[in-house]
């Protein structure tokens, strides 16, 4: 049982560092402070809840070779969220050189927290196509999520900020529709070259999938990925008006669609161990 809730906690760590990576495309200096402050503690919260999950659950579980590996996972998260609470802190003074250095480093510790997270249900060996699938996967969902709640964050600021230039919503919305992109590519790809994979137990999962978890492999392109392609669409004609709450709105419906396709990715990783 505690497999599940590791599988769901990888949620709020996608979400963590994919949402402190989009914090870098509205733009430092064209948005008042305030919106990186409130936003950055959303996603440091997250990151907490991974690492305080994760450390809760391996330390309430018998030790073994497992154990150990949840232990340095869990310790992982919880560098990345040490580095994380020092960029947020830094939002509040004017420490530039400090600022720059943690977020980058932020960026740096959480890409090795989530790779090494993606690891952790990788049965093949090092020298396999896994080792480049299941950190991608786990990647470019993270991308996508941050992507759609800096986006709604963000949509939220133009009520409060009312004569912001529209440049940063856009920017926003525009990489947030690449990664939906990216991440379906990345999924069709993924999946691609695990069906070309000569490792056993991958072959056996694979197999799994198309038997006995056809719908459920429908359900997460169709209610994921491909249903935020067109809700990205009506956002983008919306920012054509322009009309800010409107899009905000359908920021909403979007974070709504990249959960539950998410949700349904995380639950086909435990019941087959793949990346999708």
């Amino acid at each position: 049982m505690t497999d599940f809730a590791h599988t769901f906690l990888l949620l709020f760590g996608q979400l963590a560092f994919g949402g402190i990576f989009a914090l870098s495309v509205p733009g430092f200096h064209e948005i008042e402070r305030g919106f990186f402050k409130s936003t950055a503690c959303v996603y440091l919260g997250c990151g907490l809840i991974i690492c305080v999950g994760k450390l809760s659950l391996a330390s309430s579980a018998l030790p073994d070779t497992l154990w150990n590996i949840r232990i340095l996972e869990g310790s992982l998260w919880l560098l990345f969220c040490a580095l994380c609470g020092l960029y947020t802190y830094t939002l509040w003074g004017e420490h530039f050189i400090l600022r720059a250095r943690a977020y980058l480093f932020t960026l740096l510790f959480g890409l090795i927290a989530l790779s090494f997270s993606a690891s952790v249900y990788r049965t093949a060996p090092f020298f396999s196509v896994e080792t480049l699938v299941y950190p991608l996967s786990f990647l470019t969902s993270a991308l996508m999520l941050g992507a759609v709640a800096t986006g709604m964050s963000l949509g939220h600021w133009y009520l409060i900020e009312l004569d912001l230039s529209l440049d940063p919503f856009k920017r926003i919305f525009t990489f947030y529709a690449g990664t939906l992109v990216v991440q379906l590519a990345a999924l069709t790809l993924g999946l691609g070259l695990l069906l070309l994979s000569s490792h056993a137990a991958t072959i056996v999962s694979v197999r799994a999938l198309w038997t006995d978890h056809q719908t459920l492999l429908w359900m997460r392109l169709g209610l994921g990925p491909l249903a935020s392609l067109g809700v990205a669409y009506m956002i983008w004609r919306t920012l054509q008006i322009p009309q800010t709450m409107a899009a905000t709105g359908l920021f909403y419906v979007a974070i709504l669609a990249a959960i539950v396709g998410e949700f349904l990715g995380r639950f086909m990783l435990f019941r087959t161990t793949l990346p999708l």
